[in-house]
């Protein structure tokens, strides 16, 4: 398919494959005019809505509201645009990592090329210290290990090489494919280019990073909300404008009534009141070691339910740990220990991590030990030795891979006693190692051999006929705060799913030292020959998922999010990019690569899952504040536009004036303010909180309805016991209007009974008087007559107090009907 030849392509065949493929670079957002992109934020059905509510204030000549409706609404377009172009700052980091030019073969000879002008079917020549061009199929290798931890977040070098029939897996763990973006840690190797630019793996992540992330569940339910507001509010406008332009006003007054109340509906303060209790939320997560970037991810994170995480540096310490120095049979031996510490201790070559868990196990007294030579480590035997002295007597001690080892062992030590190893006892060593890698330790073999001669230069011939004496084994330990991690998280109704490239029993090991229980593992492989619908039922079940790429990462978190999920996803690498965007909420860490960092919304300042636990109380407290406000303003505002809708049917006059509505509002909204300092339940926090639109209907028809009824009550009492005037009704109306809406602030808030068991914030309680305290002074100040304002009879305050008492009554034992509760 890439047709390519021994001699490399030619020139010219260079050129029109870059004509076909394009350039060899990391793809990026195609990029529309600033205006064009900063417009696209007004597609919003709430912001549509307030745009409207608005642009009626204007044209009722309510100047205040429209500016403050106008500000919110520039405010938080602003906020969008913003956090919209933190893409692209991370495609521009991936760009940077990438090598400027490569080693190629054409016309027959080597050049030097630029990185763009590669081209499928090129002949690449790669070295240690290189970055790997473009992905490529290797043709011919010598000892050539890649860190591919860009890619898999694993931080071993894996071998790679050229095979006679293609491996069935394509991806990161095909022995003889390499990719963009990975580095050559040693060795050399030819490859040919296979894929180059956006078809590269490392393209596609970038691909990933430019385009607009989904949806998250906040805005889908604001979403959902906009268009419920603008149903309602487009059906009382029209029933209303109708009506009254029919059958009893002007049509001029009749459209200034109507358009007022549909700025009495619009709850325009939620930008506002979302953004104070989200900026509120950021300050006290901040105090806890959580940075917030995007301030909607905090209610993304109180509706939580499930945490996707790599296993690495999250439930272990990312720390390569000495566990166990044993002989053949398995039993701790100290000789082991010993002997793997002169190895460590005495070779001079790139100390692997391994190398630094075995010096850092135990402080051991090597000081009667010389050396006397090294044997370094290569990747073809895949071992190193050392040659030591000790009173006059010198030993050659060799540690490396458990196969590499065994090929020159002829002997096995036990104990005290050394014997010549026999078929059965090679079979017991054997065994014991793949028992030892069946329970994810990694791990290494030790042998030596005593040595007669006095030579000061020693080599590879020199491993032969050697004792085998036992095995040192690595994990990287699960942290201390782990399980009870796990368990917060729990509590707090958030289920943890592992995503990692590692492999299954390494997993499996650190899971069982955590207690945590696996449902079920799903393998990468496995996720490859599933279709969307299968990983979708798959990954309810599974809680384990690995040796996974990026992109399966990102396919088992849009599975998750299609059922219906929130998704949180906490990683740290290059690799873990992609499904930092997808989730509903990424999650790094200070310490984490750039590209993570830039495409997260939250970063924590230490990597321990009790601080995102604390974020997630914190985002459920502030969920819980807005909700409060949806909730008040949905119910109450509906309740009362209803019931002055309806009575504007009856009255000769309109029960309140356009001016008075918009003021009513904007007075209500002012009380409203101070929600985000309000406390919140300690049980609201126990469990992820959704914005539930079902929700919200039911709770407004209960709620709105007893609203009316009062209202309804109010106008029977200004009617027939006070004979009430025109402007005598619509003071009246006013103040109890505004009044009920604001006391009722303090039963709505809580499921508790809200005078005993919840109390609110002392600065919710300062504005809800001071504006009750304004509503019942306007009618005596300068102001009263501007707005059509009366004095009324003190009569009238013993009836309101009344009214306000039983309203109250009525909605707390409706609302524990409501919940549920007693």
């Amino acid at each position: 398919m890439l047709h390519a030849t021994s001699d490399g392509l030619s020139t010219e065949e260079a050129e029109e494959r870059r004509r076909e493929y394009g350039p060899n670079e990391v793809p990026g957002k195609r990029k529309r005019g600033v205006a064009t992109e900063f417009l696209s934020h007004f597609r919003n059905p709430l912001v549509v809505i307030l745009l409207i509510a608005g642009g009626i204030s204007v044209i009722v000549g309510d100047a205040t509201d429209a500016a403050i409706i106008f500000t919110i609404v520039l405010v938080s377009v602003v906020i969008d645009f913003f956090q919209e172009y933190r893409a692209q700052g991370a495609v521009a980091l991936l760009r940077q990592r990438i090598v400027t030019t490569a080693t190629v073969l054409r016309d027959g000879a080597k050049h030097e090329v630029p990185l763009a002008d590669l081209v499928p079917g090129d002949i690449i020549f790669l070295s240690a210290g290189d970055l790997v061009p473009a992905d490529a199929v290797v043709l011919s290798a010598r000892d050539f290990f890649v860190n591919q931890s860009v890619l898999t977040g694993e931080p071993f070098p894996v071998e790679r090489y050229p095979v006679s029939a293609p491996p069935a897996d394509t991806g990161a763990a095909a022995v003889n494919r390499i990719f963009l973006g990975t580095s050559v840690v040693s060795g050399t190797a030819t490859a040919v280019i296979e894929r180059t630019g956006g078809a590269t793996q490392y393209g596609k992540i970038a691909w990933k990073i430019s385009a607009r992330p989904p949806e998250t569940e906040m805005e889908r339910g604001l979403k959902r909300f906009g268009f419920l507001v603008m149903q309602l509010v487009f059906f009382l406008v029209i029933f209303v404008f109708l009506v009254n332009a029919l059958y009893r006003h002007s049509v001029l007054e009749s459209l200034l009534f109507a358009v007022a109340l549909a700025v009495g509906v619009t709850p325009e303060l939620l930008p506002m009141i979302l953004s104070l209790n989200l900026s509120r939320g950021a300050i006290a997560m901040s105090g806890k070691g959580v940075i917030v970037k995007h301030l909607a991810s905090i209610q993304n994170l109180g509706s939580m339910d499930i945490l996707c995480t790599d296993k690495t540096g999250t439930l272990t310490e990312n720390r390569i740990t000495l566990i166990r120095h044993v002989d053949g049979r398995g039993e701790d031996s100290e000789k082991v220990l010993l002997f793997s510490f002169l190895n460590s201790s005495h070779q001079t070559g790139l100390k692997s991590p391994l190398d630094d868990a075995i010096l850092a196990h135990r402080a051991i007294d090597i000081g009667r030990f010389r050396k006397v030579d090294e044997i370094p480590f290569d990747f073809v035997r895949k071992r190193v030795s050392i040659v030591v002295e000790e009173n006059g007597n010198r030993l050659l001690i060799a540690k490396g891979a458990p196969e590499e080892v065994l090929r020159v062992c002829t002997s096995l030590e036990l104990g005290d006693r050394a014997g010549e190893m026999t078929d059965e006892d090679r079979d017991q060593v054997l065994g014991l190692y793949c028992d030892l890698s069946g329970e994810g330790f990694r791990t290494l073999a030790v042998a030596y051999r005593p040595i007669g001669d006095r030579r000061t230069v020693y080599g590879a011939s020199d491993e032969e006929e050697m004792v085998f004496l036992g095995y040192v084994a690595f994990i990287d330990p699960p942290k201390e705060s782990a399980k009870e991690s796990l368990a917060i998280l729990n509590r707090a109704g958030v289920e943890l799913k592992i995503l990692t490239g590692d492999n299954d029993l390494v997993t499996r090991k650190t899971c069982d030292l955590l207690g945590y229980k696996i449902g079920r593992i799903v393998t990468g492989p496995e996720i490859a020959t599933l279709d969307d619908d299968a990983l979708a039922r798959v990954v309810e079940g599974a809680n384990i998922f690995t040796r996974v790429t990026p992109d399966q990462k990102d396919r088992i978190i849009l599975a998750l999010k299609r059922n219906n999920h929130v998704i949180g996803y906490l990683g740290d690498g290059i690799n873990d990019a992609p499904s930092l965007r997808t989730a509903d909420i990424g999650i790094s860490v200070d310490n984490a690569v750039d590209i993570a960092r830039e495409s997260s919304d939250i970063i924590l300042l230490k990597k321990d899952l009790r601080v995102i636990e604390e974020g997630v109380l914190e985002g459920r407290r502030t969920f819980g504040n807005t909700m409060k406000y949806i909730m008040m303003g949905t119910s109450s505002n509906f309740g009362n536009m209803a019931s002055v809708a309806a009575a504007s049917l009856f009255l000769p006059f309109l029960p309140m004036l356009p001016v008075q509505i918009l003021l009513n509002n904007l007075l209500y909204d002012l009380s409203q303010s101070a929600i985000p300092t309000d406390n919140v339940d300690p049980e609201y926090v126990e469990k992820p909180k959704r914005l539930d639109i079902g929700f919200i209907k039911r709770f407004v028809l209960v709620f709105g309805p007893i609203s009316s009824l009062f209202d309804i009550l109010t106008f029977a009492i200004l009617i027939l016991v006070f004979s009430a005037t025109e402007h005598l009704f619509q003071t009246a109306w006013f103040i109890e209007s505004l009044c009920t809406q604001v006391a009722i602030i303090f039963v709505i808030r809580t499921r508790r009974s809200p005078f005993t068991r919840s109390l609110p914030s002392s600065l919710l309680v300062l504005g809800c008087f001071l504006v009750m305290g304004a509503a019942f002074l306007l009618p005596y100040s300068p102001l009263g007559p501007a707005f059509g304002f009366v004095q009324l009879p003190v009569s009238f305050y013993l009836v309101l107090a009344a009214l306000i008492a039983g309203y109250l009554a009525l909605v707390e034992v409706v609302k524990r009907w409501f919940y549920g509760s007693g």
